[in-house]
């Protein structure tokens, strides 16, 4: 389950990134700054989203989590900067739950 939750967290964090870059291109070319258009900043968001979706299923359904939570995780890929909230509260909300799996061998 820890790798898992490892796969989750790097994926929520480069859904975050594309997502806040793709956002702050969209507005600033819609400012006329003369910025590029990056589209494929879009793109790259929509392809590791997908892949996020299928990790954050099955992480969300083996942590046992309701579907609120899941919906939660879920909409946070859609809105800029959510996800690196939702992101660090899901991983405090696991670690809390499983302390065993994070404990540092003495």
């Amino acid at each position: 389950m820890t790798r898992l939750f490892t796969a989750y967290r790097v994926l929520a964090i480069a859904v975050g990134v594309f997502l806040l870059a793709a956002s702050i291109d969209w507005l600033l070319h819609q400012l006329d700054k003369g910025v590029a258009d990056l589209w494929w900043l879009w793109m790259m968001h929509g392809y590791v989203y997908i892949v996020y979706l299928l990790v954050a299923v099955p992480f969300i359904r083996k942590a046992g989590w309701s579907l609120q939570f899941f919906a939660l995780v879920i909409i946070a890929g859609l809105v800029p900067v959510l996800m690196f909230f939702v992101e660090h509260f899901v991983s405090k909300k696991y670690k809390s739950e499983h302390p065993e799996l994070f404990a540092v061998a003495a």
